[in-house]
């Protein structure tokens, strides 16, 4: 009976023993699989984190060459006495843009734009804008208007073969500042964005045309021309759309043009620099944790 119990305790024994090895095969088994995923998972993270680095510092140069598209600080301080520009893209590089140049008799131009799109592929507008609306001044055109028609023809003409059906939709909605400082003149042509001049605490608006500048049902209409005469001390605002939009406060809502008039009408007394601080404390303020709709741009410029 002893060397039968004791061959069953060897029994049980090996039975176990065979169990737990078969068991610790298994669970080096399952470690070694973990082990290999993990590491495919960090090879994988490595992968997504230097691809997302890549497309960052392209993005980060791309920004670069944008700005260099832009109009720099030494030709707005060259031809503008007090101003200020609040420059904000949602993304690194912007669809907004603002450009200027001097015109051959004498008028400094001012561009503020909002091109079709916004990140990359607003970026690439901007850019195809900005050279349409270059050709158009070196063709030697002066007026608001007509430099506006003859950007209109480029871009309709760069975009006819991207491939869509109708071609060429893409644009950009745009306002034409062309200051005359000897004779306190400002001539205008607006797509879509109006401009605002703030005189004494009186609000001015200069209409803007309701179509792009781009392919549209109405683009054989040209856009129109507008004079008016400015007095010391006038404010003169240019903008996209994309301050306006923002949602925000306690409700979610837009931030919507009758506040931003309101914010700027409370504001004229104060100087160039402090009336760019306030705009972009508010936004911000505005924004709170929400994410930024599109890009901005306002410019202001007091006569």
């Amino acid at each position: 009976m002893q060397e039968g119990n004791g061959n069953s305790g060897l029994a049980l024994v090996a039975l176990f023993g065979g169990f737990m090895f078969n068991r610790f095969r298994v669970t080096q088994a399952q470690k070694k699989i973990i082990s290999e995923q993990k590491l495919l998972v960090e090879i994988q993270k490595e992968i997504v984190e230097e691809k997302h680095k890549e497309i960052t510092d392209s993005i980060n140069y791309a920004e670069r060459i944008q700005r260099a598209l832009l109009a720099s600080k030494k030709i707005l301080d060259e031809n503008l006495n007090n101003y200020f520009v609040l420059f904000k893209p949602k993304d690194i590089v912007s669809g907004d843009f603002y450009w200027a140049t001097k015109l051959s008799n004498g008028n400094f131009v001012l561009v503020t734009a909002d091109s079709t799109g916004h990140g990359v592929p607003g970026a690439i507008m901007s850019i195809l804008n900005i050279a349409c609306v270059k050709e158009a001044v070196t063709k030697g055109i002066l007026s608001p208007d007509l430099l506006l028609n003859e950007t209109r023809k480029l871009i309709i003409e760069n975009l006819k073969n991207d491939g869509t059906i109708d071609g060429g939709k893409d644009g950009m909605d745009a306002s034409i500042l062309s200051f005359d400082f000897k004779n306190n003149l400002l001539q205008s042509a607006s797509a879509n964005n109006p401009i605002w001049i703030i005189r004494n605490k009186e609000f001015i608006e200069v209409k803007a045309d309701r179509m792009p500048v781009g392919k549209h049902e109405n683009d054989k209409m040209s856009f129109t021309l507008q004079t008016h005469t400015l007095q010391k001390g006038d404010l003169v605002y240019s903008f996209t759309d994309g301050y306006a939009d923002q949602f925000g406060g306690l409700s979610g809502k837009k931030f919507k043009y009758k506040k931003l008039l309101e914010l700027l009408l409370s504001n004229s007394d104060e100087q160039m620099e402090i009336q760019k601080q306030k705009l972009d404390s508010v936004f911000n303020e505005w924004k709170g944790n929400l994410e930024q709709v599109d890009d901005m741009c306002i410019i202001g410029v007091r006569i």
